[in-house]
């Protein structure tokens, strides 16, 4: 009993010791900027670094999107790698490296995703001198839902006591302007209208306007000016899950794909599906594909109403990946989605995939990625970039 007390004190003062060590660590650090929100926190992360490292100053970043990253103060990645799941104790660590390269500036993606966790990221973790909350969408219901006013409180559970915060989001800045209010945190909300079209051609992916605003926004605040932030961004690397448009092609026929699996949200999806049609002059074959999880079931349901709502004319083809294969499968006319459209992939290799895909293809062919980066979905994306088309007269980069 006595071996269990001392032990159990030894444990205590262990605790206070590390947790004291990493509120000085944190403090040691004059900006620390921590971004939140449902879509595009890892766009938003990289962009704010990279903008700020162009004005000059000594910046490192973590995101935890779909692959975790360190980026260090050169814009070189490191990648994070977890012996098990994402734990956020993660960001102790993550502080701990910080320390060694002595940056001026962190920027820091919320990797929490529980209401409770979200308070601990911030308030314990990080003490942002910026927050960050790109947008509030219908997306982890289970967690923070179930309705999008729930979704919004957790996410605010990320401002600054006293501080100064930025957000895109319009729709909910009612919402989120009362909850700032209540911890004396200044709000700010940026328009996605001041990133001029030419502007956002510059970039080598299809960013979205308020990833950039928010991150301007953020870099005007230290003093960067906007072309030098632009350039930094411009040069910057984009997440690995960014939405982009690969072609590639097979005996003459070429399919698009879209990679628009890191939107996780429908309203998100949604939105970009619609972007991209204003993209392209000639979609052929449309093939829909999700992707699914079992544990993000409940986002698989609201993708599948989203497609019920919005778009049950727009594809040909409707491809069913990852997991619970038949169960999203048998839940398809509940959707208003024709078996007959169906064509079940599952958990197969990605060339299974791009092969029956080009087997639906006559000449042109679009492929819209929607639903899970995990279980398979990165490795289909990678699969289309491996084989990406190189126009004629046009040199790779």
């Amino acid at each position: 009993m006595v071996f269990l007390i001392f032990a159990f004190v030894t444990l205590l003062f262990y605790a206070y010791f590390e947790y004291s060590s990493h509120r000085s660590r944190a403090r040691r650090i004059p900006i620390r900027i921590h971004v939140n929100g449902t879509r595009g926190k890892s766009s938003v992360t990289r962009l704010i670094a990279a903008g700020l490292r162009a004005g000059g100053i000594r910046t490192m970043a973590k995101t935890t999107g779909t692959l975790p990253r360190i980026i260090d103060v050169d814009g070189l990645e490191i990648p994070i790698k977890r012996k098990a799941g994402a734990n956020i104790i993660e960001q102790t660590k993550v502080f701990k490296y910080f320390a060694t390269r002595d940056p001026e500036a962190i920027v820091i993606e919320c990797m929490a995703v529980n209401p409770e966790y979200q308070w601990i990221c911030e308030h314990k973790f990080v003490n942002a001198t910026v927050g960050v909350i790109t947008n509030t969408r219908l997306d982890h219901i289970l967690e923070m839902g179930p309705t999008l006013e729930n979704v919004t409180r957790s996410l605010c559970n990320t401002l600054p006591h006293d501080g100064v915060a930025f957000t895109a989001e319009q729709n909910m800045f009612w919402m989120m302007r009362k909850e700032a209010e209540q911890v004396g945190c200044k709000l700010l909300r940026v328009n996605a209208d001041s990133v001029s079209y030419l502007e956002l051609g510059q970039f080598t992916y299809i960013e979205h306007a308020d990833n950039v605003a928010l991150a301007l926004a953020v870099c005007e605040h230290y003093q960067v000016p906007r072309e030098v932030a632009l350039e930094g961004m411009y040069s910057a690397f984009p997440d690995p899950g960014a939405l982009r448009v690969i072609e590639a092609e097979e005996n003459g026929r070429v399919a698009q794909f879209i990679n628009a699996l890191a939107a996780n949200d429908p309203m998100s999806t949604l939105a970009i599906w619609q972007k991209v049609k204003t993209l392209s002059t000639d979609l052929g074959v449309v093939c829909f594909l999700l992707n699914t999880r079992a544990d993000r079931y409940d986002r698989t349901i609201q993708l599948l109403e989203m497609v019920r709502d919005n778009l049950t004319s727009e594809f040909n083809y409707f491809f069913l990946n990852g997991e619970n294969l038949e169960r999203v499968y048998n839940s398809l006319p509940e959707y208003g989605i024709d078996q007959s459209r169906a064509v079940k992939i599952g958990m197969a290799a990605p060339k299974a995939t791009y092969d029956a895909i080009f087997e639906r293809i006559p000449d042109i062919g679009t492929v819209f990625a929607m639903g899970n980066v995990g279980k398979g979905g990165l490795d289909i994306a990678t699969f289309f970039g491996q084989r990406r088309r190189v126009r004629k007269g046009v040199v790779a980069a």
